[in-house]
């Protein structure tokens, strides 16, 4: 199995020994999960640190295998202010690691697309007014974070009976940084121009493709990841969404070259491993 650069105790020590008034960090905790500071503030997206995925289908015809290690036990992660899920699948919403992070975290608050909150509180088991509902375009403030939420399409854009957004991705402004973080999205019309406006410093995108014969929702190939990045002219790019699972993965040496080829520049993270992000004009 994949070994993360750090983890557990390692990790968090890095993580708790980071602190800047003008920069900030991310940390790779694996498949879309992602852990920012900024200003002693942090902002987890869509944590995903059980194997309950691959013990619910061991015995079936669509075994999820695992690639690599934890990386961090859930229980470790404290002092948490946010936590985001773009969507109810469980790489994206998973209770046995959100019980876990929320019980150690009591204040943290919980970003989720409007249209899932049913779906959320049945899966948590909590309150119905805990989790806090974001649709297209609407945002919210939480300390130094502004979030903002877009549409994502997996497969399609999907949306509910009030017209609102069942998968999202989340820009984040926060001090002059801005930040977007895909969840599962495949490349739908006008989502350059919009990525575009808001002057990303950093984007976290999928790279692990849609492949029907999968016959689980797709996501950006590697290569569309770096064309949307240089036509949406972003900063940085992190690519996600694969060393998870056997079945439903890319290689990130497909997604260096691309970006290589057509000059979109991009940083690949080994799992645990973290990222200073420092502000260019």
């Amino acid at each position: 199995m994949i070994k993360p650069k750090q983890k557990n105790e390692q990790l968090i020590e890095d993580i708790n020994s980071f602190s800047s008034e003008t920069t900030f960090k991310v940390w790779w905790l694996g498949q879309s999960g992602f852990l920012l500071k900024y200003r002693n503030e942090t902002l987890l997206f869509d944590p995903y640190l059980s194997d309950s995925l691959s013990v619910k289908y061991q015995n079936t015809n669509k075994p999820h295998v695992r690639m690599s290690e934890l990386v961090v036990f859930p229980s470790l992660l404290k002092n948490i202010d946010m936590v985001t899920s773009s969507h109810k699948h469980t790489d994206h919403l998973d209770a046995e690691t959100l019980g876990t992070i929320f019980e150690n975290n009591p204040y943290a608050k919980f970003i989720i697309p409007e249209a899932n909150r049913a779906f959320v509180v049945d899966r948590l088991k909590c309150k119905i007014d805990f989790p806090l509902g974001l649709n297209e375009n609407e945002s919210l403030t939480i300390g130094y974070f502004e979030i903002i939420g877009l549409p994502a399409a997996h497969n399609t854009i999907e949306r509910d009976e009030k017209g609102q957004c069942k998968f999202m991705s989340y820009i984040v402004k926060f001090g002059d940084f801005v930040v977007y973080h895909s969840g599962d999205t495949l490349w739908y019309e006008g989502l350059e121009e919009t990525l575009k406006s808001y002057h990303l410093d950093l984007a976290f995108l999928p790279i692990n493709g849609n492949k029907p014969e999968r016959k689980v929702a797709g996501n950006l190939s590697f290569q569309e990841a770096a064309d949307l990045s240089k036509i949406a002219d972003i900063k940085c790019v992190i690519p996600h969404h694969y060393y998870l699972f056997e079945f439903n993965t890319e290689d990130p040496e497909n997604f260096k070259i691309a970006c290589e080829k057509i000059g979109t520049p991009y940083k690949i993270l080994e799992l645990g491993e973290g990222f200073e992000i420092i502000k260019t004009s």
